[in-house]
């Protein structure tokens, strides 16, 4: 019988603490406010406190997410984190939340595409389940501590990033499930966004102690813009000859993007000719959230209401610092 991924349930968390526009306008003595509600759609954003770190926002979203399916930690026989702000730079942060949930059989290991990394870690483990009957639950989580990060100084990151994370268990069945992701990179943009201090090329030294996000270079406005449609063109059509797959884009019942920029979201939806009400969005409540940003709008979704129903199509569709991007097909 052919083994297919399918998710089971969702999982999210926001930490307390939450920082206002108007926050900003004070810090950086210049009035930030509007411009981000007009040009990207952020009004706050959220903040983990002193005592917190990446791999609890994880198992903060990984528990309420094993909670809703009714499995206790002990049934996870995979747990992969998606992040690109570890606890530390090894081992990897799967086996932090390995830990802290008491999950000891579970396999572990982080992915690293930025922003990108959830939906890419979504797809390895839907292989696993596919492949291997001994993946029977699999955590897939992204957490995002980018305000351990960020210089405060530095107006075009420190109102964007936020904290957060977002979680779904796998399991298996013999319908899809999963049905088809692509992955793309453009390598050339590897050095415009990021953190470049603390790792092999610059190790972190008395000459480089601070490590911050920052945009060195630009890239194309557009990118996301200019990808993201033909990439989630070529996921529906590698997905065609499963059963029940839609044929054209109007037949996928909902979109989740990397939670960024609102105006981009909105742009995208327009050049697929498809109406807004097939997406959702929280960057205006949670600002930008990177790798954990897909799987808690889907699980806000939900929460309203406002999410997938049995049977129906969804498109997850992701880009980040690399820049790698990732779109993954899934019926509900």
């Amino acid at each position: 019988m052919t083994r297919y991924a399918k998710i089971l349930s969702t999982g999210s968390y926001v930490p307390e603490r939450v920082m206002t526009n108007a926050e900003f306008d004070a810090l950086l003595g210049e009035p930030v406010s509007d411009w981000l509600v007009e040009n990207v759609g952020i009004r706050e954003r959220h903040f983990m406190a002193p005592d917190q770190t990446t791999s609890d926002l994880c198992v903060a979203a990984a528990q309420r997410a094993l909670d809703r399916v009714g499995l206790a930690a002990r049934d996870l026989d995979l747990i992969v984190v998606a992040t690109d702000t570890p606890d530390y730079l090894s081992p990897a942060t799967a086996s932090v939340v390995q830990a802290k949930l008491g999950a000891s059989g579970a396999g572990t290991f982080d992915v690293n595409c930025a922003c990108a990394g959830w939906v890419t870690g979504l797809d390895i483990a839907a292989k696993y389940v596919a492949a291997d009957s001994d993946y029977r639950h699999v955590l897939v989580v992204g957490g995002y501590g980018m305000s351990r990060f960020i210089n405060w100084k530095d107006k075009k990151t420190c109102t964007l990033f936020a904290d957060g994370g977002g979680a779904v268990v796998l399991g298996a069945g013999d319908t899809p499930g999963f049905a088809a992701s692509k992955l793309l990179a453009v390598g050339e943009y590897h050095d415009a966004l990021g953190i470049y201090t603390g790792g092999a090329r610059q190790p972190a030294s008395p000459e480089h102690p601070v490590q911050h996000v920052e945009f060195v270079r630009k890239f194309p406005k557009t990118f996301n813009s200019d990808h993201w449609p033909p990439l989630i063109r070529a996921t529906l059509e590698k997905a065609q000859g499963l059963p029940g797959v839609p044929r054209t884009l109007d037949g996928v019942d909902k979109f989740y993007f990397t939670q960024l920029n609102l105006r981009t979201i909105e742009l995208m939806m327009a050049a697929l000719e498809q109406p807004l009400s097939k997406t959702h969005w929280v960057m205006d409540k949670w600002g930008y959230t990177g790798s954990a940003c897909i799987p808690m709008a889907l699980d806000d979704a939900i929460a309203q209401g406002r999410g997938p129903q049995p049977g129906e199509w969804i498109m997850f569709c992701a880009s980040g610092g690399g820049m790698a991007m990732a779109a993954s097909l899934w019926r509900w």
